[in-house]
């Protein structure tokens, strides 16, 4: 069940990527120079409020430091990679596993 759901929210998030990628080309294209979307922008323009909640969360139940200097460094990052990376995470975590062979052949 695990490997379903994280093969399904992988898929998904590859599709975002692809979305992403396709919304930067397009902005680019028109621009005459390039544009790149960073993931920060990209989810404040989708939900500012879950942003600012995520912001109050991180910083007063796990850490500061854990939002300045690292979360602020992932928002900053171009929101196709990001959402790229997350998205093989997950199709790695989904995938099949392979039979293990221990080196003993009883054919």
């Amino acid at each position: 069940m695990f490997r379903l759901l994280a093969r399904f929210l992988g898929f998904w998030l590859f599709a975002a990527a692809l979305v992403a990628l396709v919304h930067d080309g397009a902005r680019s294209i028109a621009a005459s120079s390039l544009v790149v979307t960073s993931l920060g922008e990209l989810w404040f323009s989708i939900s500012a409020p879950s942003l600012n909640l995520t912001q109050a969360v991180i910083e007063r139940y796990l850490h500061s430091v854990l939002w300045d200097p690292v979360m602020v460094s992932i928002l900053q990052a171009p929101a196709a990679v990001v959402l790229m990376v997350i998205a093989l995470f997950f199709a790695l975590m989904g995938r099949r596993r392979r039979p293990v062979s221990v080196g003993l052949d009883l054919r």
